[in-house]
């Protein structure tokens, strides 16, 4: 009873806490400021069609936020693409180094146009110039080149990176590759098969194994199953006279989340319809440009990788008869993926070196360094377009490359952290955070998800597709194509529902004439309601429901389309039927042993054994440093930072070049992983003078002291090597 008599009280006291004391003020207040957010609404919609448009009638060039120039355009090869490289001009105030490395950012052609990887200033391109490395970016125009195919295009990116090793001579090292999203596989593919064009690669949110992902939280990769593989692409390119639109790929990710695509987005511009407009329009640039590909590319993406997924097993065979083996990249790979990503799930991103690597061994063996860094919630298009991340991942990634080419073969985890005042050596951290590398193995790649047997009904996808596309292109296909004329695939693109809402919300809609200037007496005459207009509470309540019905209407639909998929590509009669195996075990393929490979390596590690006990100080110090540090599993920024200090002082600065660095760190790590006794022991015969000794042990010392006390393991190991090498004489330098 008390609870009744309370609740006329509340209405009363929520009446009462109005801007002006009188609800019937406040609803008027708040139907006005409605009113006029829905003007301003719809003039933010009448610029964005204005903008689309504007941008299809200039060619739909990169959104970049930099100047820039062209420096090699790919219709000018001999094998014509759309593709181009252009030289991003550093802004006033801005200094690159020519010694360094030079960036470039390649952009995914994956629907959208390219600009994203520098639509701002604070972005992969913005660190990069900041950090003084000269900047390239790797672009495309909106229709292909008849006739163009991947390969033709991974063809002109070579040419592209060899244009920019000439134009870079001093560069320290090879340019350093950024691959966002689908561009991310290209230049993977690119590198597999010309492994010395490439520096350090970035792989940021790049799928490369299609299979992988956790359920309902990854929903994209049953689109495959549940459209009946690849021939609905092939569909597509019929339609679109040989080519296919990417607006199909933008509606694909925009479905993935409906509720931001058809309440959140907007809503939250509507709300915020006096600040929002700038963000919201400059995104819009973006994403509201839609690019083509032919119907050759499309189909070799979808067999090959969506549904064949067939990168990461090596199955990819070029025109010329070679394989494509990511095995055989040589160049540090950096792997950026994101816990919130539902487009590019971390299992995506990883993964392929699950299936491309038997064993942390074979790791080793291979000679790859690999480190990954995972954000704990960003999602996709934020690992691209988020300045917080640009700010402190990106950020943190290029100032340390120079770390990661030094780091050991194996597989490293990225670890990024706020640094604590009195901190050990803080001079060595110039910026906000602390970065490490600690040692992974495989199996802290296998735990990122329960277990990877959900990947085989996606074996029974691929086969399924092969047929259906083989049923469409045979009976199908042929009574399709001669129907649709150029005319006709154009008319189809332009009614397409993406396109249609901007389009029809410009100024060539004549229903739109009257809004520019309504909106612009708004403006003059804007009266918000205040913050705490009980209706405004209303209206973001109401909003909250309509969002979350959404929600509840995508996990329902998620749920009913895994178990769905699992109930018809996981049975046993469907698998049977198209030729696949259904005993335990067989859902990932094991790849067979490669004789050729186990023979060179054989002949490479006689050969270094008899490298055991060549060099002088710089060789031998950085021996006792990869001995004397390998008691902890992991390698600190500020240990690196020292050794640059140590060289300058003993080296009288010479630094070799990223190279030749990178190899003196890993034949050493060989040497003492082949035979750690025979590697110390020839210590003496490298350090022949007693100067010479002193002084390797103590560079080793200060950097090891970076960050902070030796350990007792640390000063066991290091009064080790000093005994090896006071057992045995100095060796008198002969005089000339």
């Amino acid at each position: 009873m008390a609870e009744e008599r309370a609740k006329p009280e509340l209405w009363t006291d929520w009446w009462r806490k109005t801007s002006s004391g009188t609800p019937w003020q406040a609803a008027w207040d708040y139907w006005v400021d409605a009113a006029q957010r829905t003007v301003l609404f719809c003039d933010v919609m009448r610029k964005r069609g204005n903008m689309f448009l504007e941008h299809e009638a200039k060619g739909k060039p990169p959104i970049l936020a930099f100047e820039h120039e062209m420096v090699l355009d790919g219709r000018t090869l001999g094998r014509p693409v759309n593709y181009f490289l252009i030289r991003i001009i550093p802004q006033a105030g801005t200094r690159t180094d020519p010694r360094k490395r030079p960036f470039v950012v390649f952009d995914p052609r994956a629907g959208h146009g390219p600009g994203i990887g520098g639509s701002k200033v604070d972005s992969e391109i913005g660190v990069a110039l900041r950090a003084g490395h000269p900047c390239y970016f790797v672009g495309f125009r909106a229709e292909p080149v008849p006739g163009q195919t991947l390969e033709d295009v991974g063809r002109a990116e070579g040419l592209f990176l060899q244009k920019i090793a000439e134009l870079h001579p001093e560069a320290d090292g090879r340019p350093c590759i950024v691959g966002n999203c689908q561009a991310g596989w290209a230049v993977v593919m690119l590198s597999a098969v010309a492994p010395d064009l490439m520096g350090p690669i970035l792989l940021a949110g790049a799928p490369l194994s299609y299979w992988a992902g956790a359920g309902t939280q990854n929903p994209m990769r049953y689109a495959g199953g549940m459209l009946g593989g690849s021939w609905l692409a092939s569909l597509a390119g019929d339609l679109g006279n040989g080519r296919f639109d990417g607006v199909h790929l933008v509606a694909n990710f925009e479905n993935l989340n409906p509720a931001n695509t058809l309440w959140k987005k907007p809503y939250n511009l509507y709300a915020k319809i006096d600040t929002e407009e700038p963000r919201y329009l400059d995104f819009e640039r973006w994403w509201g440009g839609f690019f083509l590909l032919n119907e050759e590319e499309m189909r070799f993406i979808v067999n090959n990788l969506f549904v064949g997924n067939r990168l990461a097993s090596g199955e990819i065979v070029t025109s010329a008869g070679r394989r494509i083996d990511l095995r055989n990249i040589r160049s540090p790979i950096v792997v950026f993926a994101s816990w919130g990503d539902n487009i590019t799930p971390p299992q995506q991103a990883l993964n392929w070196i699950l299936d491309c690597y038997a064993s942390d061994r074979e790791l080793l063996a291979r000679e790859q360094t690999i480190v990954y860094l995972l954000h704990h919630d960003i999602g996709h298009l934020g690992i691209f377009v988020s300045g917080r991340i640009a700010q402190r991942e990106h950020s943190e990634i290029v100032q340390a490359l120079d770390v990661i080419e030094t780091l050991p073969p194996g597989l490293w985890e990225m670890v990024i952290e706020d640094k604590q005042p009195g901190a050990s050596h803080a001079e060595l951290m110039p910026g906000r955070y602390l970065v490490r590398f600690e040692r992974r193995s495989l199996n802290d790649i296998r735990v990122l998800e329960d277990t990877r047997e959900d990947e085989r009904p996606f074996a029974a996808v691929a086969r399924v597709s092969e047929i259906a596309e083989s049923w469409y292109r045979t009976f199908v296909s042929p009574w399709i194509r001669p129907w649709v004329t150029e005319p006709v695939a154009e008319a189809l693109r332009n009614l397409h529902p993406n396109r249609l809402q901007y389009s029809l919300c410009s100024d060539r809609n004549p229903w739109m004439a009257g809004v520019k200037d309504l909106a612009e007496v708004v403006r003059q005459h804007r009266k918000p309601a205040a913050p705490e207009n009980p209706f405004l509470a209303v209206e973001q309540k109401v909003s909250a429901q309509i969002e979350h019905a959404l929600e509840t209407y995508r996990d329902v639909r998620d749920r009913t389309t895994e178990r769905l998929f699992n109930a018809i590509y996981g049975s046993a009669w469907l698998q049977a039927a198209v030729g696949l195996r259904t005993a335990a075990g067989d859902g990932v393929a094991v790849r067979p042993r490669d004789e050729t490979f186990e023979a060179l390596l054989a002949q490479k590690i006689a050969a270094l054994r008899m490298r055991m006990d060549q060099g002088g100080l710089r060789e031998a110090a950085v021996r006792i440093l990869l001995y004397a540090g390998s008691d902890e599993p992991r390698v600190d920024v500020r240990g690196f930072r020292m050794a640059e200090q140590v060289r300058d002082k003993y080296l009288a600065g010479e630094r070799l070049p990223g190279p030749q660095r990178r190899e003196l760190f890993r034949e050493q790590f060989f040497l003492l992983l082949l035979d750690e006794a025979a590697a110390l022991a020839a210590l003496p015969r490298m350090l022949r003078s007693d100067d010479e000794r002193a002084t390797a042990l103590e560079m080793v010392r200060q950097v090891l002291a970076a960050k902070g006390e030796l350990s007792e393991e640390r000063r066991a190991r290091l009064a080790r090597v000093e005994r090896i090498l006071d057992e045995s004489p100095a060796i008198p330098v002969p005089v000339a």
